[in-house]
């Protein structure tokens, strides 16, 4: 099963620490030669991006910062993993490195699977069996 780790923060953006940095790349190379890391990335601030977005029918482009932002997207991970619960363990595993690192750090580490055709047919039939519970 594939996952995406979407690190936030409520915190103005900054860059990881020398040690958090060096302690990221440890475990982003031992999990990239173990082939279970595909991808990962951090992402440059706000106040460098635009949104895209449609508002009451209307389709508009916002250069960043965006005023409204509460927590910040810092960077990704993408994993190949057995199951939720592998993929949760690995993503207490890459915080608790924020934690000993950054102790100051405030941030989530959203862990969110991948859809797919196989995924999205036992979603149809929890709608559906969830909507004949219901009425």
């Amino acid at each position: 099963m594939r996952f995406m780790y979407i690190v936030t923060s409520p915190q103005p953006m900054r860059g990881p620490s020398p040690a958090l940095a060096e302690a990221m790349h440890k475990l982003a190379e031992r999990e990239i030669k173990a082939g279970r890391m595909l991808d990962s990335g951090g992402l440059m601030p706000v106040s460098m991006g635009a949104q895209v977005r449609i508002t009451d029918g209307k389709l508009g482009v916002v250069d960043g910062p965006f005023v409204e932002t509460k927590e910040l997207i810092g960077g990704y991970a993408i994993f190949e993993l057995r199951d939720k619960e592998e993929a949760v363990a690995a993503a207490v595993e890459f915080m608790q490195l924020h934690k000993e690192h950054m102790p100051d750090w405030e941030g989530t580490c959203e862990v969110r699977m991948f859809a797919s055709p196989e995924m999205e047919q036992a979603c149809q039939a929890d709608a559906k069996v969830a909507a004949r519970i219901a009425s």
